[in-house]
């Protein structure tokens, strides 16, 4: 069965500690659609408590059990709740991958008197200024969870960098002077050195660092059952961290624990140096897909569909690559804001969901929808209403069910662009032809297979009542809408595999 994963949470998910709980209600609905994996967000007690969305990571042992930062649960639930959903998801045969934050901590309980430099924002290998004592944040005791699971405490050592001196009241970015006074080797090359991101940066230079976090990683997945890891902030965490860290957990957990990795670049040279330096322990976001799914959508039919897979990861190293069309830091109103005009995503998905490469991950606004009012980077007020894509429930019926085999391409044409999958004799009925147009209405001779001679072809998004029959040699014209994508498939199958059209 071909994999699909969905980001089951947005920047926007509602406060109500109830999305466990939807996970749980929900295992059965979301495996019958197709989806073999949920990416859930972080279920660690974070710096605002039941308001955080996580990213604030403050206790990695809170899953939601100890009454800290002001709650017992977090955002989204309470820890039984999580392990619950684990468990409900797995009797699904849906796999579980965790959110993990371990770049840096937020919430300390005190302050400790540091020595420190000063750095400039916009590169931050250049120092300013004479060293100076600051008071950071950065005494981490946990005296709600009181030593349960782990006795280990973090102090300023553990850390190189913060941002606030609480006696000055200033906000700077302050190196720590400690045992190297050095920031980490870091990949990118942003920002001089972006080892520095935000709160209290953890020194993964530090022994005691890598020793607690790899007992904590065994802990967390024998804990908990989950199946892999989002590894979030990777550029910002020496680049050999993770291939050491992910060996090791694997190997004392025994399990294979899939890992996706959050390098948020458009360069594609970074992301394969960076695998390659990694030695290819973990997959990564394929951020340049996503840049071109934006520029696609932005251009109408003046963007060429020949190039839209050019300088992307899924066509470089398919293997390591997750597709996607959204996520929670590009929606409207956050950091990296780069939303896919909506008439376009039902082509960006078909392009993740029914070819052979790349493991595509659905955004749950795309899903479900979202409804939220933030402001923007003008300072304005904004809401915003994602309503679901149209026709991804049908796409994703279309990749469990039809697109297997052979692929063959036609990108062609700068704005009709199509594909075929001549399907597997082991899955009944499978196979299916792909069209899209970002221009006018348009069709395409594509050769789908022999086996497929004298077969009936129709259209399940239901763009075309009319069929088409494959001839002899395994050809067949198909057609597609204006701004639009259409998938033809076995007529059979709108009885044998429950398809129905709109």
């Amino acid at each position: 069965m071909n994999g699909t994963l969905m980001q089951y949470f947005h920047w926007y998910s509602p406060a109500d500690k109830l999305l466990w709980k939807r996970v749980k209600e929900n295992a059965k609905k979301l495996s019958d659609a197709g989806i073999t994996a949920l990416w859930l967000p972080p279920c660690f007690k974070a710096n605002s408590g039941a308001n955080d969305v996580g990213y604030g990571v403050y206790d990695l042992y809170d899953l939601g059990e100890f009454d800290q930062k002001g709650s017992i649960p977090t955002k989204y639930g309470t820890k039984n709740e999580y392990l619950e959903a684990v468990q409900e998801a797995h009797k699904y045969g849906i796999q579980i991958y965790a959110d993990i934050v371990l770049n840096h901590k937020a919430g300390a309980e005190d302050i400790e008197r540091v020595e420190a430099r000063r750095v400039y924002f916009d590169n931050r290998n250049v120092e300013y200024g004479e060293p100076v004592f600051i008071d950071a944040w950065t005494s981490f005791k946990f005296p709600g969870r009181n030593g349960k699971y782990s006795k280990f405490q973090w102090f300023w050592k553990h850390f190189d960098g913060v941002d606030w001196d609480e006696n000055a009241k200033e906000k700077a970015i302050f190196k720590l002077i400690g045992r190297d006074s050095q920031w980490e080797e870091i990949l990118d090359p942003e920002l001089g050195n972006y080892d520095y991101l935000m709160f209290a940066d953890i020194d993964f230079n530090d022994k005691d660092v890598n020793a607690e976090l790899r007992t904590w990683g065994k802990w967390f997945v024998e804990f908990t059952g989950i199946d892999g890891f989002r590894l979030d902030a990777i550029k910002h965490i020496k680049f050999d961290f993770f291939k050491h860290w992910l060996n090791d957990v694997r190997h004392s957990t025994q399990k294979e624990l899939f890992t996706v990795g959050e390098y948020w670049n458009y360069n594609l040279n970074i992301l394969l140096l960076y695998l390659e330096k990694s030695d290819y322990k973990m997959s990564l976001f394929d951020a340049p897909l996503h840049l071109n799914f934006h520029q696609a959508s932005k251009s109408g039919n003046e963007y060429d569909l020949r190039k839209i897979f050019d300088n992307t990861l899924v066509k470089s190293q398919p293997l390591f690559a997750v597709t996607l069309v959204e996520n929670h830091d590009t929606q409207p109103l956050q950091s990296l804001e780069s939303p896919v005009e909506y008439w376009f995503k039902p082509l960006a998905y078909a392009l993740i969901l029914l070819r052979n490469t790349g493991y595509p991950c659905i955004f749950f606004p795309d899903f479900y929808g979202a409804k939220y009012r933030d402001k923007g980077k003008d300072g304005n007020e904004y809401d915003i209403d994602i309503a679901p894509v149209e026709k991804l429930e049908l796409l994703l019926k279309a990749r469990k069910n039809f697109a297997y085999g052979t692929q063959h391409n036609y990108l062609d044409h700068p704005n009709v662009i199509g594909w075929t999958r001549e399907g597997e004799t082991n899955i009944e009925n499978s196979g299916i032809a792909v069209l899209m147009s970002n221009g006018d209405e348009g069709w395409k001779w594509m050769y789908i297979g022999k086996q497929h001679a004298g077969k009936t072809f129709y259209d399940l998004t239901g763009n075309y009542s009319e069929t088409t029959i494959i001839n002899d040699d395994g050809w067949g014209q198909f057609k597609t809408k204006s701004r639009s994508v259409s998938v033809w498939a076995n007529k059979i199958n709108k009885v044998n595999k429950g398809i129905k059209e709109e």
